[in-house]
């Protein structure tokens, strides 16, 4: 084996952006024994403020925010200098977050080499630092299922840089997701009836 598997035994996973997706994450790391660090828009201080109460199917997830070890917002260069083995980027795209990860985060990195995921948006990370990171070895590598631009055009040195996997936009996708997302629709219809909150609702 010219490179061995890496255990996730022990590791430290940062999770950019804990909702349903960051949520769903931080379970299945837990569950691979890593310990989970969450990065937030806002404090989340109180058993009350780390609840989740966006759609997520039954059993799944973490709804009450019991997963993380620790707890971040803020400064975005403190969280990614915590030694994190791998980060997850799952936040929204806004005016506040594009080009949230750039040069600077990447040097915080720099020190474990953390491994980037991106299954937000694509322009929510710089590019061109990314591609620097990679070839510096500033990271150890990256998963895409975003870009930016997107589609990457066909002589992009992302396609060629050997510790990068880029799938095209469909992390989301599965053989019930359109169920599951006109489900969602219709909750959200019969709670605008009945004068309810709406779930998912995106606070930029």
């Amino acid at each position: 084996m010219d490179k061995p598997v890496a255990d996730s035994m022990g590791r430290r996973m940062g999770i950019m952006g804990y909702g349903a997706i960051g949520r769903q994450c931080a379970r299945l790391a837990q569950a691979l024994g890593m310990q989970v660090y969450a990065f937030t828009r806002t404090a989340r201080d109180t058993p009350e403020a780390r609840r989740h109460d966006g759609y997520s199917i039954p059993g799944t997830g973490d709804p009450d925010g019991l997963v993380p070890a620790r707890w971040f917002h803020g400064d975005v260069d403190d969280f990614l200098a915590q030694d994190l083995d791998l980060v997850v980027v799952s936040v929204p795209l806004s005016p506040a977050t594009r080009g949230l990860i750039g040069r600077p985060q990447f040097q915080a990195m720099s020190a474990k080499k953390t491994f980037l995921c991106n299954v937000a948006r694509g322009p929510i990370v710089d590019t061109d630092a990314l591609v620097e990171a990679l070839e510096q070895g500033l990271i150890s590598g990256a998963a895409l299922d975003v870009t930016d631009p997107e589609p990457l055009p066909p002589d992009h040195p992302l396609w060629k840089a050997p510790n990068v996997t880029i799938t095209p936009h469909v992390s989301w996708q599965s053989n019930n997701m359109v169920d599951r997302i006109a489900g969602l629709l219709m909750e959200n219809m019969d709670r605008l009836d009945r004068g309810e909150p709406l779930l998912n609702v995106i606070k930029k």
